[in-house]
């Protein structure tokens, strides 16, 4: 569900384009309603900051949702002609997309082993897809990025899901959109949000933020739950599964944003809302200061409690999927909150310090991650 998944990790070298760096995201949210506790649970009351996001009539989530809720055999819109292509070389796009997968976003990748070998393909080449998309802004040529450039990726897109793909990686998500009843608008946005990311740094309040981390994270999840699939006794509506992908990209890019905040402030952005910032009496010469103070102390503490919320509700919808993809989605969840811990057990340091996970601690929280996997309640941590 970086997403439902999370498809955050080392960054890799594109095909064609070299090393990229990492950024702050993958990999998904949206919507005041999507901020809305399901009304058979009490929730916790969030004590001072805003979490009303965007509408979700305004982003069309109902809309994808219903679409990629049809079957294959619907008529119109929902079918796709399938493209033909060599067995073997489509072994091949896949197998590159598998390695790519594994060297760059290790932990996620573990968790994928238990999929069957259809999804597990299908979210390699998702994963990809969004890897070479954010290559296009933070990459080693993101100097020449423009808004041509990202409308040429847009019809590339385009031709993807017209079985017309340009090279073998694309390959790879054409086969995919043709397995699964995938949607195009959720790929649209996050290229929607590589465009805010060019033209925008700077938030002046927690809706104008959510709408960044629903385009750079939040889309994540809408295309990985119709491969990830739904558990056929799943307790809870198809949109309340895809309510709680959007909690996880949400609560998943919040805290990148907070691990991130030195690194961004050094290149001039700050991605906080600024309206929160004055309301703790701080401003960005106190972030391009990168002082701690019990000020930015108390203002992270609200942050970090934001995004723990979104995880919490995140929880049900991981454990309704189907069951052989739950253990990525545990992974990404209980990882990402460990790195609000580690900004904590810093002090709330994120001006000078980057928080982090250590690999051999990420592997340990695998069998942990495992076993949450296997029920099917919402053992919701406080």
């Amino acid at each position: 569900m970086c997403s439902t998944i999370s498809f955050a990790g080392k960054t890799y070298i594109g095909e064609s384009n070299g090393r990229i760096r990492r950024r702050k995201s993958m990999v998904t949210a949206a919507k005041a309603q999507v901020i809305t506790a399901p009304k058979q649970r009490s929730r916790p009351v969030f004590p001072e900051l805003s979490i009303q996001g965007i509408p979700l009539a305004d982003l069309h989530v109902q809309e994808i949702v219903q679409r990629q809720s049809q079957t294959r055999s619907v008529d119109g819109e929902g079918s796709r002609r399938r493209p033909r292509f060599n067995p073997s070389f489509l072994e091949e796009a896949y197998e590159r997309c598998k390695n790519l997968c594994a060297e760059y976003a290790k932990t996620f990748y573990l968790g994928t082993l238990l999929m069957t070998e259809e999804r597990q393909k299908a979210i390699w080449a998702i994963y990809v897809w969004c890897r070479r998309t954010d290559e296009l802004v933070d990459g080693p040529n993101s100097g020449y990025m423009s808004s041509e450039v990202l409308d040429r990726w847009e019809q590339r897109l385009e031709d993807i899901f017209e079985g017309r793909p340009y090279d073998i990686l694309d390959a790879a998500l054409t086969n995919t959109v043709s397995n699964f009843p995938l949607d195009i608008k959720p790929f649209r946005d996050m290229i929607e949000g590589m465009r805010m990311d060019t033209q925008k740094c700077r938030y002046q309040n927690f809706q104008e933020l959510y709408l960044y981390c629903y385009y750079m994270a939040g889309t994540v999840g809408l295309m990985s739950v119709p491969v990830m699939g739904i558990a056929p006794d799943s307790r809870i509506s198809a949109q309340s599964t895809y309510d709680s992908a959007l909690y996880l990209g949400i609560g998943n890019q919040l805290t990148n944003i907070l691990r991130d905040v030195g690194e961004d402030a050094m290149r001039g952005r700050v991605y906080l809302p600024q309206d929160e910032l004055a309301r703790f009496g701080l401003c960005d010469n106190d972030v391009f200061s990168r002082k701690v103070t019990d000020k930015w102390r108390a203002f992270m503490k609200e942050q970090i409690t934001r995004a723990r919320f979104c995880f919490n509700l995140a929880e049900e919808g991981a454990s309704q999927l189907d069951k052989a993809s739950r253990w990525p989605v545990w992974s990404s969840l209980l990882i990402y909150r460990n790195i609000l811990d580690a900004i904590e057990d810093n002090d709330y340091d994120n001006l000078t310090k980057r928080a982090y996970v250590q690999r051999a601690k990420k592997l340990l929280m695998l069998p942990l991650a495992y076993t949450r996997s296997l029920s099917t309640h919402n053992l919701m941590s406080q």
